[in-house]
């Protein structure tokens, strides 16, 4: 039998970076992440890693560009204000065409906020954040154990579009404790990256860059992320939450989602008719089965814990057969399943 741990969420983040072979880590301290950077610090040097705390965010983000230029499985973390000073390196990344794993354990702003839980950073994650036509992979877990395998996840994904790949968490998550299935990870101990810096000896030199001067040049590169980006498209994930018979589908995604979820089972109890769809990847959206959805007929209610962000996408993708209700719940304030009652049946109504 698997072994079984009972780990904070911030923890299951950790477990998974050491478990996908993640060699260098670069950080900053900021609540409510803390307990990576102090995680890592330890178990990394024992499994051959190496762990630098940066004087600065700019500075984490830069070193996580710098490791994946020499094709090393690398990873940071922040939360929200800290992510917003990555986010020029972050760009950087996507232009040059780089792995790299960035950990957000969102707060409330804007600004200096608190250090409370809240969803405010899903425009920031799902359009580039920093300059430019770039886009980065956003997986947002609901779990413990999806922090763990979506944390795994997130390394092949990197590698795979030579991109970086986001896990967007909160306070939520980062800070409660569950019970993890561990699990055995298959990962090449010499993957064959033909772009990597290692060093000229025996073969041509190789240039990354994002900097492209002649004419034609960036829109040429350009055009190229865009066509990558599309092909993301089949690494969609989402879960679906008794709607068979649903007549309202409550769209929530990360620790909103799994809160709603005790809503919904309690509504049901009464009688009432309603569903579950929870967006675990942000970016590429699960466009496609919300709009299936909605050619069913289906009522729609997003539920967000910031005043409108998600809502938009949930609106493009039903808006040729219907459109979304919306409920925010306001960063500040912690959620719980009695909150969502009467939003929820509110929108049952018409």
């Amino acid at each position: 039998m698997a072994k079984r741990l009972f780990v904070k969420g911030n923890e299951a983040v950790c477990l998974g970076a050491l478990a996908a072979r993640c060699q260098c880590y670069f950080g900053y301290p900021i609540t409510p992440q803390n307990d990576i950077p102090e995680i890592m610090s330890k178990e990394l040097p024992k499994n051959g890693g190496q762990f630098v705390q940066a004087e600065s965010e700019i500075a984490a983000a830069n070193m996580l560009l710098g490791a994946a230029a020499a094709g090393i499985r690398a990873m940071t973390s922040s939360s929200s204000p800290g992510i917003s000073l990555k986010q020029e390196a972050i760009s950087y990344m996507a232009g040059s065409e780089l792995p790299g794993v960035i950990v957000n354990m969102n707060r409330g702003g804007p600004g200096l906020g608190d250090i409370g839980p809240s969803q405010g950073d899903y425009f920031q994650s799902t359009r580039g954040g920093g300059h430019g036509d770039y886009r980065v992979l956003v997986l947002a877990p609901g779990t413990v154990q999806e922090l763990y395998d979506l944390t795994i996840k997130s390394f092949d994904l990197a590698f795979k579009y030579k991109n970086p790949v986001m896990i967007l968490g909160d306070a939520i998550l980062g800070q409660m404790k569950e019970p993890i299935t561990p699990w055995e990870v298959k990962v090449p101990l010499a993957e064959a990256k033909d772009w990597e810096l290692s060093g000229a000896k025996n073969r041509p030199h190789r240039v990354i860059k994002s900097l492209f001067l002649k004419d034609g040049e960036l829109a040429q590169h350009n055009l190229k992320l865009a066509q990558k980006y599309k092909q993301m498209q089949p690494e969609v994930m989402f879960e679906e939450f008794l709607l068979e018979d649903a007549q309202l589908v409550v769209v929530a995604y990360g620790s909103i989602g799994r809160i709603v979820k005790s809503t919904i089972k309690k509504l049901r109890q009464h009688g009432h008719k309603i569903g579950l769809f929870r967006p675990i990847t942000l970016y590429p959206f699960p466009s496609e089965p919300l709009r299936k959805l909605a050619c069913a007929g289906r009522q729609f209610l997003t539920i967000e814990h910031n005043l409108g962000q998600m809502v938009e996408d949930v609106q493009l993708a039903v808006c040729a057969y219907t459109q979304t209700k919306f409920h925010g719940h306001l960063p500040g304030n912690l959620p719980t399943p009695n909150d969502f009652e009467q939003p929820i049946l509110k929108a049952m109504e018409n």
